[in-house]
């Protein structure tokens, strides 16, 4: 036995059996071990024709509610963009004209609303912080993109349709 000094490695030195040499029992176990996995359960989803189960606390897409009569929801208080850890959120608020009764339920509105995807973590804080349930994560996965830019969501991407105007087309 060698005396071990601060950069050798000790190597077994025995004779190799018959089998060893022509490494018929490392085959075996090789083809054991594929001859398994043929019989267990796929780890893979065939999407888009498989849609596999998500947990029911999942958060995917962001959106902007209207409520009952086509208006929308979001009084540009701020609070979705102060709760949002990321710094996702940006908004900028303006007051409503005279004439515009018709197009917002209260004297501010987010004349800008984006969401940076890109930044956003999914928590969740936006739409809890909402007092006016303005904010929804739906259970939609976002798409891929190569552009950077195809990932900030403006409000007339987040914005739910008006249930007025469908209702006529």
């Amino acid at each position: 036995m060698q005396k071990l000094t601060n950069r050798s490695v000790q190597v077994d030195r025995s004779p190799m059996t018959m089998g060893e040499k022509m490494y018929l029992p490392a085959i075996a176990k090789g083809l054991g071990i594929t001859l398994s996995h043929i019989f267990k359960k796929k780890a893979t989803v065939n999407y888009p024709e498989e849609k596999r189960p998500f947990s029911p606390v999942f958060r995917g897409l962001h959106i902007l509610n209207r409520d009952e009569e086509g208006r929308e929801k979001c009084t540009a208080c701020g609070l979705c963009a102060l709760a949002c850890p990321a710094e996702a959120i940006t908004m900028e608020a303006a007051e409503r004209k005279p004439g515009e009764e018709h197009l917002y339920r209260e004297e501010k509105y987010a004349a800008k609303y984006e969401i940076n995807m890109l930044r956003c973590i999914f928590c969740g804080y936006c739409e809890e912080a909402c007092p006016k349930d303005a904010v929804y994560l739906t259970e939609t996965l976002m798409p891929a993109s190569y552009q950077r830019k195809e990932f900030i969501y403006k409000k007339e991407d987040l914005l739910i349709p008006h249930p007025k105007k469908t209702e006529t087309k």
